[in-house]
């Protein structure tokens, strides 16, 4: 695919980046899409690799390794390097929903297990994908698919998220009567609210939003499952329900003066402080605003840099941010061998703008948090660390040692706790009255049935914490499903039948 020699030929390029000083002055797209020329040149190296490994869509040491969602990456990036856009356009949406979210915001597991990246940089298989569906948006190829009959039957999906907006297009296209319920103010769950506008923008949001109601789909906002509508109600109205509810139960961090004002979670933070970007008139309590304080987030992923990139923009007067792991190394090390995910050290968006802004990196390896500390009116002034020791034990494990005299106090107004999420938060799930394990709802991939009869879930309510493109994948399975057991059969697709 792409041309024979391109991946010689052609250097890897990225996406081009604003200036890192000026776009902390403002809350749009931090990046700008490949022209069509730079786009055609990166498709080029695609290389015939015979076995493609960028969409095996498997976890490799409990990480993803290629495309969930089985894209048909070498198909596309050789029709963007023919020029036959519409072409890539079709190929992409066969099995993506919503390129314009994956195209922005997904680690790009595929790219890590690109064949190119044995031994050279990966293609640029993402930033393709979001110049492919935005190339579709401006010429106008995109519109509304409304289904030309319908089947008389009526699906609820709680959740908005990435795996409820799959399955309500999936099991709209096939002539259902689909309705989301959300009780947010706005669709889209965590692309609305849990990823700030500079990575994506609401509008795009919005406009797929809008584009799966112009199809025949009803949004019900503002509206919590339990309190404001009964499951009873639902279930009683709708021939099958979907629980998409996500995973956002928050994991805590209980040490001493955890209760201090301006200890808070991560989530809370970024989704009032999107609220506020969206509409200006929304009141902020002042303890999540970020300006002139000095600010510490604890937790290295995404969730994390994401509060950097917020703080940043907020005013933050200093920013540090705590991982419980040492520095990843430059390279791939011999334990983490291609095709799995590569592990190695990098910059994200976030940690560019705090260097450029700070003069250095800010992010602090093998550190601990052992205390909060407030002041008499209980206001959080400083926290107290030790730097850790990662070794094995006898067994051959991993464990943390602290390193005795590595004591640090730091001053911080402003905590922000993103170490992950422990699971689905249970009201909802209550009220259906669903099994739960580990905090999940209790219902196995490849069939999706909770123990209540006609309930169904998918995406990280099921699954756990996890990637936008294994949303998609549940999303999509679950409509397969749903429609099987509504119909009896389905012309949907199943990644299992690929």
């Amino acid at each position: 695919m792409g041309k024979a020699t391109g991946f010689m030929e052609f250097e890897r390029q990225t996406a081009n980046e604003r200036d890192p000083v000026e776009r902390i002055h403002d809350w749009k797209e931090y990046s700008a899409p490949f022209s069509d020329e730079v786009a055609k040149t990166q498709g080029a190296r695609c290389m015939d690799c015979g076995t493609p490994f960028c969409h095996i869509g498997m976890d490799i040491d409990g990480a993803t390794s290629g495309c969930p969602i089985y894209n048909l990456i070498p198909e596309w990036n050789d029709l963007v390097y023919k020029g036959k856009w519409r072409e890539a356009l079709e190929r992409l949406m066969k099995t993506n929903n919503f390129p314009e979210f994956t195209g922005r915001v997904c680690p790009a597991p595929c790219e890590g297990s690109c064949t190119v990246a044995i031994n050279d940089p990966a293609v640029t298989i993402k930033n393709i994908e979001q110049k492919i569906i935005d190339k579709g948006f401006e010429e106008g190829w995109i519109e509304p698919r409304v289904p030309e009959r319908r089947t008389g039957k009526k699906v609820a999906i709680v959740g908005s998220g990435p795996a409820g907006l799959a399955a309500a297009d999936q099991l709209n296209q096939v002539g259902h009567q689909v309705t989301v319920y959300e009780r947010a103010d706005r669709a889209g769950g965590l692309l609305t609210y849990g990823i700030p506008n500079m990575k994506l923008d609401k509008d795009v949001v919005e406009r797929r939003v809008q584009l799966l109601r112009e199809e025949g789909i009803e949004f019900v906002l503002n509206t919590e499952v339990g309190k404001d509508i009964s499951a009873e109600e639902i279930k009683a109205k709708h021939d099958s329900v979907i629980l998409c509810t996500g995973a956002q139960k928050h994991r805590d961090l209980p040490i001493e003066g955890r209760e201090g004002k301006g200890v808070r979670f991560a989530m809370d933070y970024l989704t009032k402080s999107t609220k506020k970007v969206l509409d200006d008139s929304v009141e902020v309590e002042e303890e999540l605003d970020a300006k002139g304080k000095d600010v510490i987030v604890i937790g290295g992923g995404d969730t994390g840099a994401d509060c950097i990139a917020t703080a940043l923009r907020q005013g933050a007067n200093s920013i540090a941010q705590f991982g419980k792991h040492p520095q990843l190394p430059i390279k791939r090390s011999d334990e983490n061998q291609w095709p799995a995910y590569p592990q190695v050290f990098s910059l994200e968006y976030a940690h560019k703008e705090a260097k450029e802004n700070f003069g250095e990196d800010i992010r602090q390896y093998s550190i601990q948090t052992k205390k909060f500390v407030t002041d008499e009116n209980g206001k959080l002034k400083e926290l107290h660390t030790v730097e850790m020791k990662k070794t094995r034990d006898e067994n051959g494990m991993f464990v943390f040692e602290e390193i005795p005299g590595t004591e640090k106090v730091w001053p911080a107004q402003l905590v922000l706790i993103a170490i992950g999420f422990e699971g689905t938060e249970q009201p909802v799930l209550e009220a259906f009255n669903v099994k739960t394990e580990r905090n999940r709802v209790d219902a196995e991939y490849g069939d999706f049935r909770t123990n209540v009869e006609h309930v169904f879930a998918a995406g990280d309510s099921r699954r756990g914490q996890s990637l936008i493109v294994w949303a998609i994948n549940e999303g999509r399975e679950v409509a397969y499903h749903v429609d099987q057991y509504l119909m009896g059969e389905t012309a949907l697709p199943s990644v299992a039948n690929m």
